[in-house]
């Protein structure tokens, strides 16, 4: 923990944007495709920032600093959405088909629960970190194990199968896990962190169920939502 929390703010600004750009490059490169560095950035923003929520002092000013980096991302995905920022290799890297418009949906989304999630929670509760982690490496992870495995469809939603839904529930676990592992043993929150372990499951399987609804581009908020829900009740 830092002292000076617009030095943990300056680090946690640098890791993001770090992060953001080696994906960008690699996806502007060709060296990994437009989809696939969607889904990394995806994935590893979440912990990166989350982890360094630590890096920040406890001031009644700290939530919103830290806040301020998926903000000002987000604004910047706005701007490129839209296209008042010509930014061809971020367009790669975060839209499905090359079109910019596509930031408006998913990638927004993803920021806007980001920043609230951030505010609300914060450190004070596992309840924000664990429904953040389910929308980064659960549903990041189900699109990645569908896209390369997924042949057996989903009965009830012909665009997910049942491997996608195995890739959400490990990945979305396995995430939550970590974060609140690294955060028990800090000593942010009470307990053993072996008791976490049921609920995580319980909140993951559910957030499973979320995600293989047939309903496209809100599953950054819809089971984000699940794990908020469910948090006051099992967390």
């Amino acid at each position: 923990m830092l002292s000076n929390n617009f030095l943990a703010l300056v680090i946690t600004f640098a890791a993001a944007l770090i992060w953001l750009r080696l994906n960008d490059f690699a996806a502007h490169r060709g060296w990994i495709s437009s989809h696939l560095s969607r889904k990394i950035i995806h994935m590893g923003t979440g912990p990166i920032f989350v982890l360094c929520w630590l890096l920040f002092h406890e001031t009644a000013s700290a939530r919103y600093l830290a806040a301020l980096v998926p903000l000002t991302i987000t604004a910047q995905f706005v701007m490129v959405g839209l296209g008042v920022i010509k930014d061809e290799a971020a367009v790669q890297a975060m839209s499905r088909t090359g079109d910019r418009r596509e930031i408006l949906r998913g990638p927004l989304f993803y920021g806007i629960v980001f920043v609230a999630l951030t505010i609300i929670y914060w450190k004070d509760s596992p309840i924000g970190m664990v429904g953040l982690m389910l929308m980064c490496g659960g549903d990041g992870l189900a699109d990645v194990f569908g896209r390369r495995w997924g042949k057996a469809r989903l009965p009830w939603a012909s665009g997910k199968s049942w491997v996608g839904s195995l890739g959400m529930l490990i990945g979305g676990w396995t995430f939550a896990a970590f974060v609140l592992w690294v955060y028990v043993a800090a000593g942010f929150f009470s307990g053993s962190f072996s008791g976490y372990l049921l609920p995580l499951a319980i909140i993951a399987i559910v957030g499973t169920l979320v995600e293989s609804l047939p309903i496209k581009d809100v599953d950054n908020i819809t089971v984000t939502l699940a794990a908020v829900i469910l948090g006051p009740l099992l967390l």
